[in-house]
């Protein structure tokens, strides 16, 4: 048996971001991130017609990009506190995220961590609140799914949150909110919407109600980023807010692959930097689709991919090779590296991480469903070929 889980209702197109005043309850936490939402407006904003709706509203800020466990375990305490019935969520993947994982502390205080690292092993939630996601990049699609990414900074690892209790009762995906998005923003949270939609269309579980969704997606994402990449202000801005929405539906119910797994453990791995999630996985993607191509089932997908998209090729590995192209000249236009040594991550230091990293990835929850199965060397050589940028041979 499979099963498909949305939120109940998804509220989309400029303005509807009013429709908070149309909740019902009595209190209302926020949970957002840094200072964009409230520099462009959109948080006094949210308050406002939460107030309107006649509820009491507090507001939880400062969560971090990739944020950490500390972050969850202080906004489950503000959440017990303040005894909310609606938990709102407005920002990136960031905020939404934590915000579903303290949506899990606030209910069941005895929970652990640890506990919640074990896919589809959440308490039972809605006890207590219900949940509204208000994305403000256009790319996690966080609002839509099941996930929840974490960030032990001692361990220098993300922990992906799996179960369908943290889907969102409510979506509210307004383009008027992507408007501001700077052009690098745009450009990594495109990547990781394209991303999440090849990785559903290819993945083990993928199912005929994911694979139009996905489809769906990955062809809206090829038509707009470059367009939403230079224009805030055009049609494709917008539908990249759409397109990223469709891909998360079909992720949360296909679930992902080795390009997340490997983005998942690299993310806060090294001292140069933090390496931002869509960047990593632009960075990744090409040369999974190369490995994963081995597999006879993936290949024949990755090759209907480029079909769709209407690329060259006599067969499914040029096909294939057609789309490896495409997304390599995506990552040019939008200023994204070939791999991690352009990024900037130093030589010694990625060898001397590599085999924690590579084994770390491989027992990461979307390894799972990857189309190719994969163990720690074979793993190491494929994080060679991100580092270098080197093809793996398919």
């Amino acid at each position: 048996m499979s099963r498909f889980t949305l939120p109940r209702d998804i509220y989309y197109g400029e303005g509807s971001l009013a429709e908070l005043k149309n909740l019902k309850g009595k209190k209302a936490i926020v949970v957002t991130g840094g200072h964009s939402m409230k520099a462009s407006g959109f948080l006094d904003k949210t308050v406002n017609y939460l107030k309107e709706a006649g509820m009491k509203v507090e507001v939880f800020d400062g969560v971090e990009p990739d944020p950490s466990v500390e972050t969850v375990m202080k906004g489950a305490e503000a959440m017990r506190k303040f005894e909310p019935d609606w938990i709102v969520a407005i920002g990136g993947g960031s905020p939404i995220d934590a915000a579903k994982a303290m949506w899990a502390f606030y209910e069941h205080p005895e929970t652990t961590f640890e506990a919640l690292i074990t896919p589809f092993n959440f308490p039972k939630l809605r006890n207590k609140a219900h949940f509204v996601a208000i994305p403000s990049t256009s790319g996690t699609a966080t609002e839509v799914t099941a996930f929840s990414v974490i960030t032990d900074y001692h361990k220098g690892i993300k922990y992906p949150l799996a179960d369908f209790e943290i889907t969102p009762d409510v979506a509210i995906v307004d383009p008027a909110i992507v408007r501001s998005l700077p052009a690098k923003q745009v450009a990594y949270t495109g990547m990781d919407a394209l991303t999440h939609a090849i990785e559903a269309y290819v993945g083990t579980i993928a199912t005929d109600f994911t694979d139009p969704l996905a489809i769906k997606a990955i062809k809206m994402v090829v038509n707009y980023l470059e367009e939403s990449y230079v224009d805030p202000n055009g049609k494709a801005r917008e539908e990249m807010h759409y397109a990223q929405c469709l891909a998360g539906m079909a992720f949360s119910n296909a679930l992902l692959g080795i390009v997340h797994s490997m983005a998942h453990k690299t993310g806060a791995a090294f001292s140069t930097g933090h390496v931002p999630h869509g960047c990593a996985n632009a960075m990744y993607l090409p040369h999974v689709i190369e490995y994963n191509a081995n597999n006879e089932r993936a290949l024949a997908r990755y090759a209907q991919i480029a079909m769709e998209l209407g690329l060259e090729g006599h067969d499914s590995r040029e096909l294939t090779q057609s789309l490896v192209n495409l997304i390599r000249r995506m990552n040019v236009f939008l200023g994204i590296p070939h791999g991690l040594k352009e990024f900037g991550v130093k030589e010694d230091e990625f060898l001397e991480k590599l085999p924690a990293i590579a084994h770390n990835a491989v027992l990461d929850a979307c390894t799972g469903t990857n189309p190719n199965p994969i163990d720690d060397k074979t793993m190491e050589e494929l994080f060679k070929c991100c580092y270098y940028d080197t093809p793996w041979k398919f």
